[in-house]
């Protein structure tokens, strides 16, 4: 489908691209991935025609059609969310246009036996068999799932575009893209403004859409649920394998240990012949033995292993100071942008060396609680800090903060005080900029590279409470991996906004969620949260929230009184009735999911004409979240009769 050839891409003597080579086959589903400034985004660029390289070739059939969602785009105003979708059905408006344009002037010709009017009458028939072909009967209701599906709701349709944020009208981009059902989908990081119900319904459509995929994304979860091909782009090569990045991961392990068994093997066989040549090369009667181990020696194919490219983002935070106990507290917290509620009345608690994570739809109020906790923004209720608190803050957008026109020994000089002004290099070079690296201006680095030196400039802060909204949104997978161990090892207090459920796992053993301007807080680590919310597949977030422990411990009574052996049998028996009832709901919940997982694959196919599809689509959904709420009321009960047994 897409052939590339013999690819040299060079930068001023430098050749980020070696001659690179691979094909695209028709339904491929290419994870391309390697370390931020390894060229990623600049492939992408090259294969949807955008970049020439410097030399090899790049060929494709006329009829391939590509859909690219760049990592930043331009958008334009001055159309509605709705009309700003429809554009992606152009071919299909236009025909509707000449259809009526046509009928009206049959309507008005009384010259039935002429070859105009027939003509007129062919040219009909052929625009609506065009038109049914290309979904002209349905592509509303496509529009509609597509948006929704994306995180829009019905009232968003007919607002103006520019209302939006950068992340919101991402997501119009890449509605577009996948309305028009390319031949080819490159995206470049698509996941990163999406959140988890989002990403969830992204992963669905892409797993059954027909078309071919190459994706760029540092989604480790993402990557294994959507491909099944991983090309990794490292030092000017690729390595290509017929897996998804996890085992891929394994096979390029295995390859490198074969490479230098090999090479091992190979060394001491041409070390042997070499002392052999050297001990009998005057010795007459070994002569013809000598030269034909010379000529072995100039014939064998030397065997090379690969190189590996193991520069990592090594970070050590520094010590943090002591903090008082309680490092934030929230009471009935409230925040509006003018008439929009965004939190409604919360309370919250976060304790000196607790990690949580702040997760939800986005537009919850995630940053917005955070930029409260940092007081950037005015609010109702009141929110306090503990004594002694110093807060660090990575912003989703502190990469774009930093002045383009210094470089990146000056970003850094620029805040360094006393002895560490000394080991500035040092610091950067843990963070991959090294050599000439950092005399490079901010302007000419790339997303990754940046966010890379936003979070020096954090490292360099003396802090013991850091907030980090989205803080991985440009690093590569295992630029994450370090990051997450620098946390988890990091004796502060850290406040985490993500959708990286990979990121989060691990790291936060306290997860508070954001759903309908409320916050609700599940003790334990973020599959915890997910397996108690039935989410393992990161389906949705359910609207009703399951009470945390301190919760239930409220409700205790008080009593001193021990139950009798005759209560907690009674009790007993009751645990076992409900964990039977919620055995049986669980099965249904299951196959409620499979029946509309099967309807997502036939609505996402774009092939359904039967309208009567998306009514039992709909009722498929209203009594998935019948069967979820019961399930909850369930697990509530479950939870009240054993608290009772401990009484």
């Amino acid at each position: 489908m897409i052939s590339v050839d013999q690819l040299v891409v060079s930068f001023g003597g430098f050749e980020l691209f070696k001659g690179i080579s691979f094909l695209v086959n028709p339904k491929d589903r290419i994870g391309l991935v390697g370390k931020n400034g390894a060229g990623k985004s600049t492939m992408l660029k090259i294969l949807s025609g955008l970049q020439q390289p410097t030399s090899g070739t790049v060929a494709a059939p006329k009829d391939v059609r590509i859909g690219y969602l760049p990592q930043h785009m331009t958008v334009t105003d001055g159309r509605t969310v709705l009309e700003e979708a429809t554009t992606a059905f152009d071919e299909i408006l236009n025909i509707e246009k000449e259809i009526h344009h046509l009928n009206d002037q049959i309507a008005t010709r009384e010259d039935y036996d002429s070859p105009e009017y027939l003509g007129l009458i062919s040219r009909v028939t052929e625009l609506n068999d065009r038109f049914q072909l290309l979904g002209g009967t349905n592509f509303q209701a496509e529009i509609e799932q597509t948006l929704m599906g994306l995180g829009f709701v019905r009232k968003d349709f007919n607002r103006q575009t520019r209302e939006f944020s950068g992340g919101w009208r991402m997501r119009i981009e890449l509605a577009k893209i996948l309305l028009k059902k390319p031949d080819v989908f490159l995206l470049d990081e698509p996941t990163n403004h999406l959140d988890i119900e989002s990403i969830q319904w992204l992963e669905d459509f892409l797993k059954v859409y027909n078309g071919s995929l190459v994706l760029v994304s540092h989604d480790r979860a993402f990557l294994d649920n959507v491909t099944n091909r991983t090309i990794e782009i490292t030092l000017g090569r690729i390595y290509d394998f017929k897996a998804n990045y996890t085992k891929y991961l394994e096979l390029r392990t295995d390859l490198i240990e074969k490479q230098k068994a090999a090479y091992a093997n190979q060394q001491k066989m041409i070390e042997d012949t070499e002392k052999f040549i050297e001990r009998f090369r005057y010795k007459a009667t070994k002569s013809v033995q000598v030269q034909s181990r010379i000529k072995m020696l100039d014939r064998l194919d030397r065997l090379e292993v690969d190189e590996v490219d193991n520069s990592a983002l090594r970070i050590k935070f520094p010590p943090a100071s002591r903090s008082g106990t309680i490092v934030v507290e929230a009471k009935n917290l409230s925040k509006r942008y003018g008439h929009h509620l965004v939190l409604d009345q919360i309370d919250l608690i976060i304790e000196r060396g607790e990690k949580v994570a702040f997760v939800g739809k986005n537009g919850e109020g995630k940053t917005t609680l955070a930029r409260c906790i940092l007081n950037e923004l005015q609010h109702d209720g009141e929110l306090k800090l503990g004594h002694n608190v110093k807060i660090g803050y990575f912003a989703q957008n502190q990469a774009q903060l930093l002045d383009e026109n210094l470089t990146v020994l000056e970003t850094i000089d620029q805040i360094a005080v006393g002895e560490v002004r000394t080991k500035i290099r040092d610091i950067l070079g843990a963070f991959m900029f090294s050599g000439e690296d950092v005399d490079k201006k901010v302007k000419v680095l790339s997303g990754g590279e940046r966010s890379r030196l936003a979070m020096v400039r954090l490292m360099l802060e003396q802090v013991n409470f850091l907030v980090l909204d989205e803080p991985t949104n440009h690093l590569d997978i295992r630029s994450k991996e370090i990051l997450k161990q620098a946390l988890a090892d990091y004796d502060g207090t850290v406040l985490v906004v993500s959708h990286d459920r990979e990121f989060l796992d691990g790291l936060v053993n306290c997860v508070y969620e954001f759903s309908n301007k409320k916050v609700k807080q599940h003790l334990g680590g973020i599959y915890d949260f997910l397996r108690r919310k039935k989410m393992e597949s990161m389906r949705e977030l359910e609207k009703k929230n399951i009470p945390s422990n301190q919760e239930i411990k409220a409700e205790k009574p008080k009593s001193d009184n021990a139950l009798s052996f005759e209560e907690k049998k009674e009790i007993s028996r009751q645990i076992s009735r409900v964990e039977k009832n919620i055995e049986k709901v669980e099965e249904e919940i299951g196959l409620f999911e499979e029946k509309i997982a099967k309807a997502d694959a036939e609505l996402a196919s774009g092939e359904i004409t039967d309208h009567a599809i998306f009514e039992e689509y709909g009722k498929l959904k209203q009594q998935l979240a019948a069967k979820m709420e019961e399930w909850e009321q369930l697990q509530e009960e479950l939870e009240e009769h054993k608290l009772k047994k401990t009484w």
